[in-house]
């Protein structure tokens, strides 16, 4: 699957509480036609993943893939703030935070995501 329209493909966790939780967010608060949302537990997540030369067993990070490519930790996630018009802002002035930094943080959340928000046998998108 191509990113088509300009519709952004996201794809996340389907089993992690948090992931599910800021799907929903996305979804509830970003114009309908700018993400396009796949768990990676799904047969289209795992072509995707394949594709794109990401492992297909475990997901440690929310994948933003667009008309420029695949983003993964803070540059994806600030990507995707970015395509939301009311928070533009915020992921510009986030932006100046060091890389290094906002990774350091990233991972530490994705490390203990399972553990701090616990998992889920149900995922926001049906697949």
């Amino acid at each position: 699957m191509e990113t088509s329209l300009n519709k952004s493909i996201i794809i996340f966790d389907g089993e992690c509480n948090l992931c599910n939780g800021v799907v929903g967010w996305l979804m509830k608060f970003t114009p309908k036609n700018l993400f396009h949302f796949i768990p990676f537990q799904s047969p289209q997540g795992q072509q995707l993943l394949e594709k794109y030369g990401f492992p297909t067993q475990q997901l440690d990070t929310v994948i933003l893939i667009d008309e420029n490519g695949s983003h993964t930790h803070s540059d994806g996630f600030l990507r995707i703030v970015s395509k939301i018009p009311k928070w533009k802002r915020v992921a510009a002035l986030l932006a100046f935070v060091p890389r290094m930094i906002r990774d350091g943080i990233y991972k530490l959340a994705s490390r203990n995501r399972v553990k701090w928000f616990g998992q889920s046998q149900s995922c926001t998108i049906n697949f």
